[in-house]
């Protein structure tokens, strides 16, 4: 990129070809970021806890405080009755 690149006062001069390019990569970028943060997972919280718990790294005392957070959050008020498609 540096052979096809010119800096004149904090502007930079590109290409015809590497400007396309690179609108190209934005406008993919912001599809697929569209459309990871278009749907939040909706794990139901006892599958999300027990998640955590069949890893063998975390306390019982942890379990307990993540699902008493998580039924209390805002997040599990808004998607409490609703569960995320099964992931692959």
């Amino acid at each position: 990129m540096a052979n096809h690149t010119k800096q004149f006062n904090n502007a930079i001069t590109l290409s015809k070809q590497e400007y396309l390019r690179l609108k190209q990569q934005a406008q993919a970028y912001r599809a697929l970021a569209a459309k990871v943060f278009e749907m939040p997972l909706k794990d139901p919280i006892a599958e999300v806890v027990t998640d955590f718990r069949t890893t063998g790294l975390y306390t019982k005392e942890f379990l307990a405080d993540l699902e008493d957070g998580l039924r209390k959050s805002s997040y599990a008020r808004k998607y409490a009755n609703q569960t995320s498609p099964k992931r692959h």
